[in-house]
């Protein structure tokens, strides 16, 4: 399929590992010069080097986008390089696990600073832009947790629930503009961050972490997890041409876990 995105400039946050470099290697399948970042400066530059070795045009800056310092300098990078951000895909890695009484206020500010804030400050500098030439598309990494809480992540369940009022109010805002905004949800996908949490509940519960894998693929219709190019294609899809009449939704990845009608 065409998704009618060759020659867009997508800034895909998060992007050395996990969901953030599937969601970056799919784009650039689609022929979109990328600008990608993250803090971990080894990972990220090989991840470039891959992309520019297949052809690709790529920019990487490290970044913490739970600052705003962060967030300029992704947002920087890519202007200073294409002149434009035509794809924003926002993405973070998840706060720690734990239930209430385990998490002090700080641990709630720098959870807000990297789930919520850094959504706020990625899309301020990338919106006027798209406004202005009237074509964009924000896609936010939320997770399943704003529809069906996951248990011991009370953290995620809740802030991740602000980023989803957020985009849901603004894309009414910015759909005049020819601006979607959507919410990706995924599910139990096999991740550096899945391996933590089975190694919290493995530690928690005095099981294996294969048998922490065990109970997610249980709870799953699909009976295992997702691998992150399945959920990268979604990304792509509302990224595109094609869903140009496609907003204001949040949209699962998870072989079926939720178990909400809508």
């Amino acid at each position: 399929m065409d998704l009618g995105i060759e020659g867009r400039v997508a800034l895909v946050a998060a992007s050395s590992k996990g969901l953030g470099r599937a969601i970056a290697e799919e784009l650039a399948e689609a022929g979109c010069p990328l600008a990608l970042c993250a803090r971990g400066p080894e990972a990220l530059e090989a991840v470039r080097a891959e992309l520019e070795l297949a052809g690709n045009r790529v920019v990487a800056v490290p970044a913490d986008l739970s600052t705003a310092e962060g967030c300029d300098a992704a947002v920087a990078a890519a202007l200073d390089a294409f002149g434009r951000v035509d794809i924003l895909v926002t993405n973070a890695g998840g706060p720690p696990a734990g239930p209430f009484e385990s998490h002090p206020p700080e641990a709630w500010r720098s959870a807000v600073a990297l789930t919520l804030e850094s959504v706020l400050h990625l899309v301020r500098r990338v919106l006027p832009g798209m406004k202005e030439r009237r074509w964009g598309r924000i896609l936010n990494v939320t997770s399943i947790a704003v529809k069906q809480p996951v248990e011991g992540l009370i953290l995620s369940n809740t802030v991740r629930a602000a980023v989803t009022g957020f985009a849901r109010t603004l894309a009414n805002e910015v759909a005049p503009f020819g601006v979607t905004v959507n919410n990706l949800m995924p599910g139990y996908t096999r991740t550096d961050r899945l391996d933590e949490l089975a190694g919290a509940i493995a530690e928690r519960d005095g099981i294996s972490r294969d048998e922490a894998f065990a109970r997610w693929e249980s709870q799953v219709p699909m009976g295992r997890v997702g691998e992150p190019r399945e959920f990268a294609a979604l990304a792509a899809f509302l990224a595109s041409e094609r869903a140009s009449y496609i907003t204001a939704q949040s949209v699962a990845v998870d072989g079926g876990w939720i178990r909400a009608l809508l």
